[in-house]
């Protein structure tokens, strides 16, 4: 059991790396966009490069990758249960390793130096795979904050907090799987993380709107 896990890790991480902001720019307008705007490979910077309609592809493809890859993270486990030592994990463990393996592929893909997006796509792409009901309601709030503020950012730093507070009632009362909790806790911190300098930026008034 342990190796289908070894499996899904590297071949998660594998699949969030491929930068689909970067190759469909450089197919489109013939740019690298680690050189305009913010650097990043994500979507927010490929629509500033090249376009709302290219910018809401690359969201697509990005969400894509990383339902991809927890939909083969269960097809690779099944609902064999995973045990370490004396501790028994459930099955939705290959959910979150392959989402955050994703997550982790986008933000630092080995094919670019390590030097990736922001991986919001990822996180409500991977969290619409492991309970689409938590994905959707995220996505409503980060698509409302970011078109009523004009910032990307502050729609995806709420959008992503939301879902995780979402996920705490819904796990104490409702019997979701604690298990999604720690992916929400983790995947949020990491979002967090890749917006710090997006924060210093709305602390200061000086981030760009849409």
């Amino acid at each position: 059991m342990i190796i289908k896990y070894v499996i899904i890790l590297v071949s998660a991480y594998l699949l969030g790396s491929i930068p689909f902001g970067l190759l469909i720019c450089k197919l489109k307008e013939g740019v690298d966009i680690r050189k305009q705007g913010s650097g990043k490979t994500g979507a927010t910077n490929a629509a500033r490069v090249a376009g709302g309609k290219v910018g809401a592809l690359i969201i697509l493809l990005d969400g894509g990758k990383a339902a991809g890859a927890v939909f083969m993270a269960q097809a690779i486990v099944g609902v064999g249960l995973l045990t370490v030592g004396e501790i028994t994990f459930p099955w939705q463990t290959c959910q979150v390793v392959a989402a955050l393996a994703a997550m982790a592929g986008h933000n630092w893909p080995v094919f670019l130096k390590f030097k990736g997006g922001r991986g919001v796509a990822c996180f409500f792409g991977a969290m619409l795979a492991i309970y689409p009901p938590i994905g959707l309601f995220g996505i409503e709030v980060w698509a409302i904050t970011a078109m009523r503020s004009r910032y990307m950012s502050m729609g995806s730093l709420i959008g992503v907090m939301a879902t995780w507070c979402l996920l705490i009632p819904l796990v104490v009362a409702y019997g979701v799987p604690p298990i999604y909790l720690v992916y929400g806790l983790i995947a949020t911190g990491l979002v967090i993380w890749q917006h710090r300098d997006n924060i210093s930026r709305l602390r200061t008034g000086a981030e760009r709107r849409l």
